[in-house]
């Protein structure tokens, strides 16, 4: 008997015991990620062969406590390699696990490497050659807890890869991780007419169909890790082999299942196509292009074993959402009878279906961890009422959300139209469940997610959102496609400009006669802070022939504002240069262009004690915190505002005026300060707050400060 660890996916360990059980090992142990059993040369060699759900086989040499380089190199030193391999061969070392003295893995690898060649020149005065593509002979070796595993990759590459994909469209989903889907669903047991209408490239079917047809799945396989190890047995291996091919050959003949697979997308069909010829069981699977929402149920009862897009497969949240949610809809009306399998990575779209699972298990497709969710549907169910004309009826979902929702925009829009802006909030945490901010920007809605309190689970949290995202097409009218979607936490220092990886979309939002290129997917925030409107409009009723000073510009909307109330010159000041070039877009957008206007990269706070001009209207709104390594010192609005205002009096022309406005939540204006340099401040918050962030008088503070 000769010891193994078979290595798999977390979350393959139950099945792959069974597999191994079924297969003739015997003292198997599962353990993280793979399980130990013991079997016979005959039984290793089969186990090999037929393995759909390990990713590689090992044959343990060595396993025991180590705790320092020099153990390592001892333990490894120790195993007698020449009886393992030749000089003659090429050997290669993989390394898994880190820990205690072993920082990375190619060092844990390069002691090994050191003790095996080490051994060959002692016992013969000869070494072996390293190869790290096309090694003869690999040795693996695994580290945790400070126990070493050293052993010889039986079978050699990576197992999940059985020779039938082509290479050119090679799918996310792995061979092994299908067979696990199939063995967790339950199909396995009693194989039957299987059903993947989110087929991809066809692995799901494919391997489906080489079970059914008792497929060896190593059968294509070129190559196997024991063939350089000295104690290989070439005829005991050729009859297991060949016991393989006869059955596969039977198999194929006589398999009488059908199997049914189809996707939207005509180029992954043809791919699926393909890669089934390869396998040799094209003839036994019905491809077809086909939208998920159209396909049939092809028989009275079966299996439905899938895995449908999520993240950026597909498009954004919304639109997946609202296909989970017609899945689940399209499932218990029409596929009464059947059972459903489904892996997905997103909690939120498996919890979009609305349908309660059977089973909820935990599967890693490489290293992304997804759900696997079993459902039976029962076939004279029903789970809410049947789709409208218009669609999926889902009024009942986050119902007081829409509600909310229509009744604001019904008052808002005719507003806005009449302001003449094109970009406006429609929903700021109005019901304190349902805890977000919905911009409108022309045809586009983005909703931004505020942290929601400590106290709140999460799993309550990311299901009000799945609500809120499900309602909120049909409660707004506007297209899925059109719904973008952020998070909104507390932003620390330099992190409030954290660039999303989302395809950019960018339009010209008209506010008062200007215009502003909006970004709608790049950043956190959009480039237009809506809340500031009237006072970007108020900085432009007071600029007509004045020297007009913008700090803290972000993208110089309060300076485009000031350009086109006549200013008779604009100075627009960052230390992002990024939003510079957004406001000198800004300003070529107008047609504000001229010396007149002037773009500076500084340090305001800097920046304004080395001025030596002198302006009528200075606009500045700076952030409430900031540490950034770009500025001398921190920076607190509610601690430093004196100071800074002090300076600026020093750049105010006699009957200039200083436009302050910050949005700390509590901040008080230090009045005795100001007095003390000859300033005085008025709030002017109530003038300012725009209709549609009236419900949240608290959004911002601006002062009008002038001379004493």
């Amino acid at each position: 008997m000769f010891s193994f660890f078979a290595a798999a996916p977390k979350g393959f360990e139950y099945a792959l015991a069974g597999e191994l059980a079924e297969l003739g090992a015997s003292e198997i142990k599962e353990s993280v990620a793979g399980v130990y059993f013991s079997a016979t040369l005959e039984q290793a060699y089969r186990i090999t062969l037929w393995t759909r759900l390990a990713s590689r086989i090992v044959h343990i040499i060595y396993k025991g406590p180590c705790e320092s380089a020099q153990q390592l190199y001892d333990a490894a030193y120790c195993i007698d390699w020449p009886s393992h391999f030749d000089y003659r061969n090429s050997f290669a070392i993989d390394f898994h696990g880190t820990g205690g003295f072993i920082n990375n893995t190619q060092f844990g690898a390069l002691k090994i490497k050191d003790a095996v060649v080490d051994r060959f020149r002692d016992d013969f005065d000869r070494r072996p050659d390293v190869s790290r593509t096309d090694a003869d002979f690999r040795i693996d070796a695994h580290f945790r807890n400070n126990q070493v595993t050293i052993g010889l990759n039986f079978s050699g590459g990576a197992l999940h890869q059985r020779g039938y994909r082509d290479r050119t469209g090679e799918a996310p989903l792995k061979e092994n991780l299908a067979c696990n889907m199939l063995v967790r669903s339950g199909w396995t047991k009693a194989p039957q007419t299987l059903m993947d209408p989110f087929c991809g490239s066809g692995t799901v079917v494919i391997e489906a169909a080489l079970i059914a047809a008792d497929v060896a799945p190593a059968l294509k396989r070129s190559r196997f890790g024991f063939e350089y190890w000295r104690r290989h047995k070439e005829d005991v291996w050729r009859e297991v082999k060949a016991e393989a091919d006869v059955r596969a050959n039977r198999g194929l003949q006589s398999c009488d299942l059908k199997f049914y697979a189809s996707d939207i997308d005509s180029r992954v069909v043809a791919l699926a196509k393909r890669n089934a010829q390869n396998a040799g069981v094209a003839h036994l699977i019905d491809f077809k292009v086909a939208n998920a929402l159209t396909v049939e149920p092809v028989a009275e009862t079966g299996f439905m074993v899938t895995n449908p897009p999520y993240g950026e497969r597909l498009g954004n949240m919304s639109e997946l959402l609202q296909l989970y949610y017609q899945l689940g809809d399209k499932f218990k009306r029409e596929f009464g009878g059947w059972k459903v399998a489904m892996l997905c990575s997103d909690i939120e779209l498996m919890s979009a279906i609305k349908l309660k699972a059977d089973k909820q298990m935990k599967m890693f497709n490489g290293a992304l961890e997804c759900g696997f969710n079993l459902y039976t549907l029962h076939a004279k169910s029903t789970r809410r009422e049947m789709p409208s004309a218009e669609g999926v009826d889902i009024s009942k979902v986050a119902e007081p959300f829409a509600n909310r929702l229509k009744k604001n925009m019904k008052q808002l829009d005719k507003w806005a139209k009449r302001e003449g802006i094109d970009c406006y909030r429609i929903y700021d945490a109005d019901i304190p469940e349902y805890n977000v901010a919905i911009d409108r920007y022309q045809d586009y809605l983005v909703m931004q997610e505020y942290a929601a309190p400590a106290k709140i689970p999460e799993n309550v949290t990311k299901r009000r959102m799945t609500d809120m995202l499900l309602a909120l097409p049909v409660a707004s009218g506007v297209d899925p496609e059109k719904i973008v979607v952020k998070t909104r936490e507390k932003q620390k220092g330099t992190s409030q400009y954290q660039k999303l990886d989302k395809e950019k979309l960018e339009l010209t939002a008209h506010e008062y006669g200007c215009q502003f290129k909006v970004n709608l997917t790049d950043y956190l925030d959009t480039g237009l802070f809506l809340d500031h409107r009237l006072t970007r409009k108020l900085v432009g009723e007071k600029s007509k022939e004045r020297d007009v000073l913008n700090l803290f510009s972000y993208t110089g909307s309060a300076s485009v504002h000031a350009g086109k109330g006549g200013a008779r010159s604009v100075t627009t000041v960052d230390m992002s240069n990024t939003y510079l070039n957004w406001a000198k877009d800004n300003f070529v957008l107008n047609g504000l262009m001229g010396r007149q206007y002037q773009f500076i990269q500084a340090d305001c706070l800097q920046w304004v004690k080395d001025c030596e001009q002198q302006f009528d209207l200075v606009f500045i709104d700076p952030p409430t915190f900031s540490n950034s390594k770009r500025m001398e010192d921190s920076w607190d609005v509610q601690r430093d505002h004196a100071n800074v205002l002090a300076d600026l009096k020093k750049l105010l022309r006699p009957g200039g005026e200083i436009i302050f406005s910050n949005n700390k939540r509590k901040f008080k204006m230090d009045m005795d300060a100001l007095a003390k340099v000859g300033l005085q401040a008025v709030n002017i918050d109530a003038k300012l707050l725009p209709e549609d962030f009236k419900r949240n008088a608290q959004i911002h503070n601006v002062w009008l400060v002038t001379h004493a």
